[in-house]
């Protein structure tokens, strides 16, 4: 079989040439065990996050310098957060240094979280709520480095009790990486906020 490589023409292929060649339709991948951002990689790593098993978090119940967040069951209270005065609350840190990885799922230690979905439980006002997820040693620190997400919800108090699920766009964090939140309410002087949070890991 001829094939082009390296800009020419040939038909001799090593063994290894030819086993990668075969990764195309024939033999499994590397994944996210392979090479970080190739083909392959990029493609597991889309998987894992449209397909992989979540997690769920609230606020840890016996909390400690490097725990936060508990795995969802009984007795397991939402995160809240609360508005300044018309501005941003303060940061309320949401993962410690012990909370991730949370599980074995892939064969080994997880590398990686992503983050991805909150459920709202209760909400003090009825109005839009900005949010803000931020990554680093404080969430001030986070916000100035650019490892940051952040999001609009609107409330309708009227028809508790409500659960609001909302997508949260980040990018994957290190295991281990300590994740910070904090809320505005527009217009108000103060209002709670109440989620718990889900997450994906991934192996590499």
């Amino acid at each position: 079989m001829a094939v082009w490589l390296d800009g020419k023409l040939t038909t001799a292929l090593t063994q290894t040439q030819n086993a990668e060649l075969l990764k195309i339709d024939s033999a499994a991948t590397d994944g996210l065990s392979g090479t970080s951002n190739s083909l392959a990689y990029r493609e597991n790593e889309i998987e894992r996050h449209l397909h992989s098993a979540g997690s769920w978090f609230g606020v840890a119940a016996v909390p400690t310098a490097t725990h936060k967040a508990d795995r969802i069951g009984p007795g397991i209270s939402a995160f809240q957060l609360d508005a300044g005065n018309e501005t941003w609350g303060d940061w309320v840190q949401v993962f410690g240094a012990d909370d991730t990885p949370t599980t074995d799922r892939h064969g080994g230690a997880s590398a990686y979280f992503d983050p991805h979905i909150i459920l709202i439980t209760d909400a003090e006002a009825a109005v839009p709520y900005f949010i803000q997820f931020s990554r680093g040693a404080t969430g001030a620190a986070g916000l100035a480095a650019g490892t940051y997400t952040e999001l609009a919800i609107g409330i309708d108090v009227a028809n508790r009790p409500f659960s609001t699920e909302t997508k949260v766009q980040t990018g994957r964090a290190p295991s281990g990486a300590l994740l910070w939140a904090r809320c505005l309410a527009v217009g108000q002087n103060t209002a709670t906020l109440d989620f718990y949070i889900g997450i994906h890991e991934y192996e590499g």
